[in-house]
């Protein structure tokens, strides 16, 4: 019975989800035309601010369905204290493409709208590219250590392609959002990486040490978030459309910004090594805290 009413929600959900998405993101579409064409500043801070308010859109349509899953249930904790009105940046462990959409419902009402950290590829996908360009979406273009190899000239241009994308950010109250590890967490990239962690994959300093260089002075708070699933941790995505995710834990942690996380991460070595060991230190504690979590309701029987 279960799996018949899964066979059944499953389109259902991506077919609800779709239409959500179409309907929230043809307007961010057509203001983001707008905004190309009309390359005025006054007319690009209206244009942002009504994207903004067509992502709150979709957030609170995903919702609503996930609301419809009567045997969902969140943990959360450290909600407290959080403003709209404040900058923050946000790290978080990255399990799944479930996390985007519980990230954008759960803080929807709690933070500035989430502004992610994309993949450069993603600047070119019609609609897609458009849309995120239309949310100030920063973009990203990682280069891998081989590539460097041989063109040791494009060697800083990702950390500088964060530098303009933060500087959009000074003018209005945003949450920057970075997966710090680059990619989803699976146990085959935790063997090709050779992570010394067991939930998590290394995280990558680049990315934050930017922001921080760049808005530093503005970001109220980091926001450590440990995301994890312990009932649906193989697919919890495919879960979460099928009406089969159960259980949501989200831990949120304030931590300070201090000045010696500022500095000059692609040139000053010995500032590269300190910040890299500050983010070491939150990812050992978030392995640790993803273990105890994991190991709670298991002994619970959830």
């Amino acid at each position: 019975m279960t799996r018949i009413l899964a066979a059944i929600t499953l389109p259902l959900s991506i077919v609800l989800t779709i239409l959500v998405t179409i309907v929230c993101s043809v307007p961010i579409i057509i203001a983001g035309m707008v905004k190309l064409l009309l390359p005025v500043p006054g007319i690009w801070r209206k244009v942002s601010i009504f994207c903004n308010f067509m992502m709150y859109c979709w957030c609170a349509g995903l919702a609503a369905l996930l609301r419809l899953n009567p045997h969902l249930q969140w943990d959360v904790e450290g909600l407290e204290g959080l403003s709209k009105k404040n900058w923050y940046l946000l790290i978080c462990n990255h399990r799944s493409w479930a996390d985007i959409v519980v990230l954008c419902v759960l803080f929807r009402k709690h933070i500035p709208m989430n502004k992610y950290f994309l993949k450069q590829q993603l600047a070119w996908v019609p609609f897609i590219g458009l849309a995120c360009w239309a949310l100030d979406m920063p973009f990203m273009k990682r280069y891998s250590r081989s590539y460097l190899l041989r063109h040791p000239d494009r060697r800083g241009k990702d950390v500088e392609t964060t530098r303009r994308s933060c500087e959009k950010f000074r003018r209005y109250p945003t949450t920057i959002v970075n997966f710090v590890e680059g990619s989803r967490f699976t146990h085959e990239k935790r063997q090709q990486t050779h992570s010394p962690y067991q939930h998590l994959l290394p995280p990558k300093a680049a990315g934050i040490a930017m922001a921080i260089n760049v808005l530093g002075s503005q970001f109220d708070k980091l926001l450590n978030i440990t995301l994890c699933y312990p009932n649906n941790d193989r697919h919890p995505f495919y879960d979460m459309l099928s009406g089969r995710l159960t259980r949501i834990i989200v831990r949120v942690q304030l931590e300070p910004i201090n000045e010696e996380l500022h500095g000059d991460y692609v040139n000053d070595k010995t500032f590269k090594r300190r910040f890299q060991r500050w983010l070491n230190t939150l990812w050992d504690k978030k392995d640790i805290q993803i273990e105890e979590i994991k190991t709670s309701y298991k002994n619970a029987g959830q």
